[in-house]
Order: C-alpha cells, then sequence, then structure tokens
C-alpha cells in the first residue's frame, strides 16, 4: 500500500491520479493518525507531518519513507534506519517554486504590499499618511546574502542580480561564479537582505540571530522556522532593528492565535507553501513514482538518504 499523508487540494489529487494511477495510492488526512493503515503500508508519502519513532515501529511492511522535498527533518531517521525502512527526498523539484516565493516575499516587505493592499481594500490607499511610503524601497543597490547555495538559491541569485543588487553568499563550500562568499557571521552584519536556504540540522538550529544582522535589515526564511531564534525576531521586528520579514516558515506551525508575529504589520506571513505549486507536485509525484516502482522492482533508489 502507498499512502500519501497530506490534505491535498483537488489539483494535487488529480496529479496523484495522473502519475500512479487512479486509486493506487490511499490519502490519509496529515491531521489524522496513521494507525489505520500501518501495519499494510510500504511506501509512505511524506510532506510535513512527523513521521516518528512509533509509527515506523508500528509499520512492519514500511520499506520507504518518500519525502515530498527536500528537508527530512521531520523524518526519525534513526528509526527508519534501525527498521530498515529507506529514507529518500528530491532535490531540485521544489527549487524555481521555491525561489520565486523568496523573491516574492523580499519585494512585499520592501515595497510593503500587504499594508497598501489593505489600505487600498479599506478605501484609504490615496488618503493615507504620505509619510509611508518613505518606508519602501527596491532591490537594486541592496547586498543580499543567501545563507545557504543550493539549488533555490542558485536559482535566485543571477535574478536579484539582475535587478542590480549585490549578491554575496555563505555555504558550507565556496562556489566557482560571480557572487562572493562571505564567512556567516560576515554576511549577517553586511547584508540588507538575509534569506535562508538551508537544511535544520543540529548546528544550524537556532544559529540566526536577528539582532546580528544589519539594522534595518530585512530577514526571508522559506527554509525552515527552527533556523531562527523566533523570541529574538519578534524583538527585532517590534524594536525597528529589522526593517521587516518576509516568513513562509515558523519554528510553530501551524501559527497558534496568540503568536506575535501575527501581529506585526511589518512581517510577511505564509503558511509553508514556498514549495507548493502544481508545476512542483509534478515534478515530485514524477520521482516517488519512480522510485516506487524500484522499490517493487529492487533497483537503487533515487536520492536516498538513509
Amino acid at each position: 500500500m502507498i499512502v500519501l499523508h497530506a490534505r491535498p487540494s483537488p489539483g494535487f489529487r488529480d496529479a496523484v491520479e495522473a502519475i500512479f494511477g487512479a486509486g493506487v495510492v490511499t490519502h490519509v488526512d496529515e491531521a489524522a493518525p496513521l494507525d489505520e493503515v500501518a501495519g499494510e503500508i510500504t511506501a509512505l508519502l511524506h510532506v510535513l507531518t512527523p513521521v516518528t519513532p512509533e509509527f515506523i515501529a508500528s509499520a512492519p511492511k514500511l520499506k520507504l519513507i518518500q519525502k515530498l522535498g527536500v528537508g527530512v527533518n521531520t523524518i526519525a531517521l534513526d528509526a527508519a534506519r534501525d527498521h530498515g525502512v529507506a529514507v529518500c527526498n528530491m532535490p531540485g523539484t521544489n527549487s524555481q517554486a521555491v525561489a520565486e516565493m523568496a523573491l516574492s516575499l523580499m519585494m512585499a516587505v520592501l515595497r510593503r504590499t500587504c499594508f497598501f493592499d489593505a489600505r487600498t481594500r479599506a478605501g484609504e490607499g490615496w488618503t493615507a499618511d504620505p509619510s509611508e511610503l518613505d518606508s519602501v524601497g527596491e532591490v537594486c543597490e541592496r547586498t543580499v546574502g543567501l545563507v545557504g547555495f543550493g539549488n533555490s538559491a542558485q536559482l535566485l541569485a543571477p535574478v536579484l542580480a539582475a535587478l542590480g543588487a549585490k549578491v554575496i553568499y555563505t555555504a558550507r563550500n565556496r562556489r566557482d561564479g560571480p557572487y562572493e562568499y562571505r564567512s556567516f557571521n560576515d554576511l549577517m552584519a553586511e547584508a540588507d537582505i538575509v534569506s535562508l536556504h538551508m537544511p535544520l540540522t543540529d548546528e544550524t538550529r537556532a544559529s540566526v540571530d536577528p539582532f546580528a544582522m544589519k539594522k534595518g535589515a530585512v530577514l526571508v526564511n522559506t527554509a525552515r522556522g527552527e533556523l531562527v531564534d523566533q523570541a529574538r525576531l519578534v524583538e527585532a521586528l517590534i524594536t525597528g532593528h529589522l526593517r521587516g520579514a518576509g516568513l513562509d516558515v515558523f519554528a510553530e506551525e501551524p501559527l497558534s492565535r496568540g503568536n506575535p508575529l501575527l501581529g506585526l504589520p511589518n512581517a510577511v506571513l505564509a503558511p509553508h507553501i514556498a514549495w507548493l505549486t502544481p508545476e512542483t507536485l509534478v515534478r515530485s509525484l514524477t520521482v516517488a513514482h519512480e522510485n516506487c516502482r524500484r522499490l517493487l522492482a529492487g533497483e537503487t533508489l533515487l536520492h536516498q538518504v538513509i
């Protein structure tokens, strides 16, 4: 049994059936436990709901956990290894969507898109305090620091450069190319916009301190919420140390109604959908289908993590 643990849109369901065939994949809502299918599941198509050690231990036929995306921090990797369960991801399939979302969040913060949208809908767009326009800005001539230089960052960099930004980056390894390398600390201090594109690991968790960033800078996070010290981020936004933040990911997902980020006018928020486009789904499901075929045929799996 192949199970998709998610809350798929109608288009997502159509893509699953088009690629896997009608009725081949069993859908379980992401808010529901997998207990009822644990005894029969052989391949799990995983999105965000954590795959726990307890579930893995309860699924004797499970042979593959296929992440629809890149980050595997939501999967109990040690438990999967102990039970002989392969874990695969799919680097590159969502990179275009993530790069475009990161750019859109930068623009939305700099141009205060949400603020002016609300004012315009309220009939106040042309009568707002003119001083509100003093706090908008352009990407051009700003220094954009990319933290991590994988697929999405590499797609984003030339677009930013074409708009007139100076692009710098930090990564575990330097790359050949036209962009300047910085140490993590130097990038944080220099960049006018910091965009996060790194995985969540024990080393990177809470590694981004907003107060280590340049005063008046913008933070964009389409990677993982836990990379940032959220309490410090809220404080930096309230005090004006940061101009603003564009956030698609959070330490707490979904956000509780009382989360202070919800009340901050200089934060542009999205519900972890940077990766989620119809184009990404087709690419991702194609890889997942191929890995399920390879699993059945006893062939080497694509992008196997463990």
